[in-house]
């Protein structure tokens, strides 16, 4: 029975599990994203999560605590240095899930987590792009805008030829 189990096993020892997940962690930061399994994602949410609302707050302790948890210097300094910047006015939430299919050997259900700040395709704080779609009104309106405008540039460069060969059609009749 499971009476009062509330975490995933995993199917592993404690210290399998807590290795597993700290070196999960660490390629997260590192990476901003991994593929695994919906199971092993999952647990790692839990995991990640309270470590970054710790990383906000660039501290001594938090880093020893984090330091504690992941047991790599190279992911506490990523951690502290760039992910904790982008993440700092965001409340929670901080990784997405995203379910990709079967895996192909055993079908295993599989998924990408990722940091929601470091990706540009979904991320609603970044700078919309302009759209590159317009309507037939607008581009026959600014065609016209166009010709209007280099009219009288094209009626100047017409002018000028005529004027000099004017000027050396007088000068052979001079002659």
């Amino acid at each position: 029975m499971r009476h009062g189990k509330k975490f995933n096993h995993l199917g592993r020892t404690a210290s399998h599990r807590s290795a597993l997940l700290s070196n999960m962690a660490c390629s997260l930061i590192e990476h901003k994203r991994i593929n695994t399994t919906v199971a092993k994602a999952k647990a790692l949410r839990v995991y990640v999560e309270p470590l970054l609302t710790k990383a906000k707050e660039d501290t001594t302790h938090n880093r020893r605590v984090v330091f504690s948890y992941l047991q790599n210097k190279f992911a506490v300094a990523e951690l502290f240095r760039t992910v904790a910047p982008k993440i700092a006015e965001r409340n929670g939430g901080y990784t997405r899930i995203i379910k990709t299919g079967f895996r192909q050997g055993d079908a295993a259900d599989t998924a990408l987590i990722e940091l929601v700040d470091f990706n540009e395709l979904y991320n609603p704080n970044a700078e919309e792009k302009k759209a590159t779609r317009r309507s037939r009104r607008s581009t026959t309106a600014k065609k016209a805008e166009a010709v209007v405008a280099e009219a009288p540039k094209a009626e100047e460069k017409v002018e000028e030829p005529k004027a000099e060969a004017a000027d050396s059609a007088e000068e052979k009749t001079e002659e």
